[in-house]
């Protein structure tokens, strides 16, 4: 049989890892006026599970503060997934992980961070779309440097 393999990237589950929300100065919070400043963070992190099976994670924080530095909301989303690399490249593996699939997660923790904040009695956070490439050759240039 000469027949090669054929690559194989799917996804097995999409989850929340982990999902927190502050209000550290509600009722109180909620009397006041003023633009918050909204300050986020992303972070992605992956793991190989067993053979073929990947663990990727993207974490989002979400921080608005009043001009006096006063916390409004602290939200932070992991959104996770399982998936099934086979028959990849290793160079081709580490891009997939560090780029493709958080483009698969974030837009699930994007909605996460909008809607528990939208519960939390706050204005929707709507968070701009992440270029994750950039954010691995960033990651990668530093690493060589």
């Amino acid at each position: 049989m000469s027949e090669e393999l054929q690559p194989v990237f799917s996804i097995e589950k999409l989850y929340v890892k982990d999902m927190s929300l502050e209000v550290p100065h509600a009722p109180r919070i909620f009397l006041e006026n003023g633009e918050p400043e909204v300050d986020m963070r992303v972070t992605t992190e992956s793991a190989k599970l067993e053979d073929e099976f990947y663990n990727v994670d993207v974490t989002v924080t979400v921080t608005a503060k009043l001009a006096d530095e006063r916390v409004m909301f602290l939200n932070e989303v992991t959104q996770s997934g399982i998936f099934r690399l086979a028959n990849i490249p290793e160079e081709d593996v580490k891009l997939l992980l560090a780029v493709a699939c958080p483009n698969i997660l974030f837009p699930y923790a994007r909605e996460a961070v909008s809607s528990t904040v939208t519960r939390a009695g706050f204005p929707p956070v709507l968070l701009a779309p992440i270029n994750f490439e950039a954010m691995y050759q960033q990651t990668e240039q530093a690493g060589n440097a």
